[in-house]
């Protein structure tokens, strides 16, 4: 449970949430997507309160300005790597430049080479760089990271926070990652750590 927790960000930050599990960061995260309502309290994204919105509202919402990354990247396996990151244009107004933009960060991860593959072709750290790409194909305002390094091995979490901190300063992006990783955190430039539902810094 979250109590009184009181987190401000602006465009570039980089902040990793640690703590042990069942301490609240995957609730930080929902409530900070829109994903779970805040049983009291406010949230904002740049003077947005998604919880004043109606259930469309919302789903447009997320879909424009949050980019979600989980520990299982959550790849649709019928799908290319190169379709895989244009899912999220796939809901509203059609993009022509939707395959472009793929491309572009595709290239960006360091995975313009696999447009054509399915995920069953991929390794874990590159199956987490394509849900990388996908997450940021709408430009999002908020970037939200769910243990995206759980299921790696060292040196492959490593080249995936990475990407992650190198898509943090390039694009502006606000970014949040929750992890269980000291050597993760440390790579971002701010960390808190989550105890008895309060946050408390660690760093900046």
């Amino acid at each position: 449970m979250l109590r009184g927790v009181d987190l401000t960000l602006k465009k570039g930050d980089g902040i990793a949430v640690m703590g042990p599990s069942g301490c609240g960061k995957s609730t930080l995260l929902q409530i900070l997507g829109a994903l779970d309502r805040p049983t009291s309290g406010d949230v904002t994204l740049e003077g947005v309160d998604p919880f004043t919105l109606t259930e469309p509202e919302q789903a447009r919402f997320r879909n424009r300005s949050v980019g979600f990354v989980f520990q299982d990247h959550c790849l649709l396996p019928q799908l290319t790597v190169a379709e895989n990151v244009m899912v999220p244009l796939m809901v509203g107004e059609e993009d022509t430049m939707g395959p472009e933009r793929a491309r572009k960060l595709l290239d960006e991860v360091g995975l313009g080479a696999r447009l054509n593959h399915r995920p069953a072709e991929l390794s874990g750290g590159e199956k987490q760089r394509v849900a990388i790409a996908r997450a940021l194909v709408r430009n999002p305002k908020l970037l939200l990271c769910d243990e995206p390094t759980g299921n790696l091995d060292r040196s492959t979490a490593e080249q995936v926070a990475g990407v992650l901190e190198r898509v943090r300063r390039e694009h502006q992006t606000m970014l949040v990652v929750a992890t269980h990783s000291v050597e993760i955190a440390a790579r971002f430039p701010r960390h808190v750590e989550l105890v008895d539902g309060l946050l408390e810094w660690r760093r900046g």
